[in-house]
């Protein structure tokens, strides 16, 4: 990788907006009380190096028609989405929360629904639907002769569903180089290590075997993600070639010390003193410019 190929200012800006999505989002869940704060903690770095820099994305206008287009397939983490959205002025936290699962006028829910929130490309729930529907996104703008690209965020645990491993191979075959498929590589899921309930190892050379071309990165560190995002080809619907995985290892409650790497985290409320915890703990990382 080339060093110049990446901003270094850039990704201290990034860095610091981690922080503070993660801050928010702590208090999204604390006010809503519910969330799936391990996941939702550990895709904070992707999540905003794509919004914040690489996806061609317009906050004022997300159904734009040449947008890039992101599915978050691992749904249950849609709080991440939601707190850049509030991040990004299209709607404030205190309207999230008043129109959350609410009984007449729900409009977010721990499972994003793209009938009520237009950023939203894929009503997300069932796991296993967001990396076939991408594969269908990226056939469709090959059709069209269109430029954007396609990007797909999917779970460690859910690559267990059979449904992925069909796109996986649908992708390879149709060499869809205008599409991009970040796994989440937490290593945990409800139940357990990813690796006790359906070991997914080497899954470098399972993608690579199906026809695509694999980058494994360190998924919570900022200037991996961005060399990553950066060395991107561009998205040439006339250019048949390898679809590119992201393989992302990161720290399921990525920031908070009482969550890293812990499975009870994968979905909850969070108690006031837990939250204060949090919060410190988010601050001390921080880096001292």
């Amino acid at each position: 990788m080339n060093n110049n190929q990446v901003d270094m200012e850039l990704v201290k800006e990034l860095e610091d907006k981690c922080v503070d999505i993660r801050k928010n989002l702590l208090n999204f869940i604390y006010r809503i009380g519910m969330g799936h704060l391990g996941g939702e903690l550990s895709i904070v770095e992707v999540a905003v190096a794509l919004y914040y820099k690489y996806l061609n994305y317009d906050p004022k206008n997300p159904k734009w028609d040449d947008r890039d287009r992101l599915i978050l397939s691992k749904g249950h983490c849609s709080e991440t989405l939601y707190t850049i959205f509030s991040d990004l002025g299209m709607y404030t936290m205190d309207y999230m929360v008043e129109h959350f699962e609410t009984l007449d006028t729900a409009k977010f829910g721990m499972h994003s629904n793209r009938k009520y929130v237009p950023s939203i490309e894929v009503s997300a729930g069932s796991l296993g639907h967001g990396l076939p529907i991408s594969v269908g996104m990226a056939l469709g703008a090959r059709q069209q002769k269109k430029l954007w690209r396609t990007f797909v965020i999917v779970g460690d645990g859910e690559m267990d569903e059979g449904t992925n491993w069909e796109a996986i191979m649908a992708a390879g075959h149709y060499q869809l180089g205008n599409l991009v498929a970040i796994v989440d590589r937490n290593k945990l899921q409800m139940t357990g290590t990813t690796e006790k309930v359906m070991n997914l190892d080497p899954l470098d050379k399972k993608l690579e075997a199906f026809g695509w071309e694999v980058k494994s990165i360190d998924g919570n560190d900022m200037y991996s993600v961005c060399a990553a995002l950066a060395s991107l080809p561009p998205a040439d619907p006339w250019v048949r070639r390898k679809p590119i995985f992201i393989i992302s290892n990161t720290h399921k409650g990525k920031g908070v010390s009482f969550m890293e790497d812990n499975v009870k985290w994968h979905g909850g409320g969070i108690a006031k003193e837990q939250l204060d915890q949090a919060l410190i703990d988010l601050e001390k990382g921080r880096k001292v410019r």
